[in-house]
C-alpha cells in the first residue's frame, strides 16, 4: 500500500495511475472527499487530511510502504515562508510517528541554490524532512513543460508568446510531468537507506524559440515568441494578484541566469515537448 497525497494534481495523479496499473495498492490522501470518490471508483483507500493537520496526517502515513510528499504551491508566499513551514512541522510530526517503510518527496532543481527565491520552499522541505530518520529520497524535477499551457491561448489566437524565461535561445531543462509520476512510482517501489536526491529532466533541453516552433508546427500556423521585459513583471504579477512578486522574480531569474540548476547528473524522461504541447492544445480545444 502505497501513500500518494496531491493525488488530484498532475504529478500525484501519474504517481497513483502508475502504481495501480502494475497492480500494487494506493491510498489516495486528499482534502476534499468529492475528489477521493473518482479515485475510490479505481479502487483506491481514501484517506481525509489537510496538510497541516499532524494527526489526519498520521492515520494516512500508517501502515504504508511508502509515502508520496507533495507540498501544495505557493506561488505567493509571505516573508519567511512561514506557510509552507506549518505545514512541515505536521508532516514531519506525522511521518515521524506514522514511520512508514519509505518516503519519497516531489522537490524541485535548484534546490540547493543559495540565492532566495520562489523555489526556496523547496529546499526548507528538504532540510526538515531530511531530519526523520527514515529511507528518504528527494525527486528534483526540471520545469515543468504543462506550464505552456499559459501559452496555448496566447499561440493559438495571437500567434505570440509572451516568455519570461530569457534569453529566447538559452536551452532550458524540462520535463513532463507523466515522466515525473512514473519515476516517483518507480523510486517508491525501490529500496534504499538514508537520504538521497535524484534529478529528472526530459529528453532534451528546450528553449523558448523551440516552444514557438512547435506550436506554430501543431497549429499550421505562425507563433513566434517575445522576451516580457524584466521591468515589467512586477506590476504583471502584482496585477494577477502576489502580494510580494520578488519571489516568483528571483525563480525566473535563477533559470535565465543559471544559479537555478541541477547540482550533479540527472536521469533523463521520456515524453517530449511536442507530446505535452498537443495534448495541451487539445485539452484546451476550440
Amino acid at each position: 500500500m502505497y501513500a500518494i497525497t496531491g493525488i488530484s494534481g498532475k504529478v500525484g495523479g501519474a504517481v497513483a495511475r502508475t502504481l495501480l496499473a502494475e497492480g500494487h495498492a494506493v491510498r489516495a490522501v486528499v482534502r476534499d472527499a468529492a475528489k477521493g470518490e473518482a479515485w475510490a471508483k479505481q479502487g483506491c483507500q481514501v484517506a481525509l487530511a489537510e496538510m497541516n493537520d499532524a494527526a489526519a496526517l498520521q492515520s494516512a502515513f500508517s501502515g504504508v510502504d511508502g509515502v508520496f510528499i507533495l507540498m501544495p504551491s505557493n506561488f505567493a508566499p509571505s516573508p519567511g515562508f512561514p506557510e509552507v513551514r506549518r505545514i512541515l512541522a505536521a508532516l514531519h510530526q506525522a511521518l515521524a510517528a506514522a514511520r512508514p517503510a519509505k518516503v519519497v518527496c516531489l522537490s524541485t532543481i535548484g534546490a540547493q541554490a543559495t540565492q532566495t527565491n520562489l523555489l526556496t520552499q523547496l529546499q526548507i522541505m528538504e532540510t526538515e524532512l531530511g531530519r526523520l530518520d527514515l529511507p528518504l529520497t528527494f525527486l528534483r524535477p526540471a520545469w515543468f513543460m504543462e506550464n505552456a499551457l499559459w501559452d496555448v491561448a496566447p499561440a493559438r489566437n495571437d500567434g505570440v508568446i509572451p516568455s519570461f524565461l530569457q534569453p529566447l535561445d538559452k536551452p532550458v531543462p524540462m520535463i513532463a510531468t507523466a515522466d515525473v509520476g512514473r519515476v516517483a512510482a518507480e523510486l517508491l517501489l525501490e529500496q534504499w537507506q538514508g537520504r538521497r536526491i535524484v534529478e529528472l529532466e526530459g529528453p532534451e533541453r528546450i528553449t523558448p524559440n523551440q516552444i514557438a516552433a512547435t506550436f506554430a508546427e501543431l497549429l499550421a500556423q505562425p507563433v513566434r515568441v517575445e522576451a516580457v521585459p524584466r521591468e515589467t513583471w512586477r506590476d504583471i504579477f502584482s496585477a494577477q494578484g502576489a502580494i510580494d512578486p520578488e519571489p516568483r522574480m528571483r525563480m525566473l531569474d535563477g533559470f535565465n541566469q543559471g544559479w537555478i540548476e541541477f547540482a550533479g547528473t540527472a536521469r533523463k524522461g521520456k515524453v517530449t515537448l511536442a507530446t505535452v504541447l498537443k495534448q495541451l492544445l487539445a485539452a484546451q480545444a476550440v
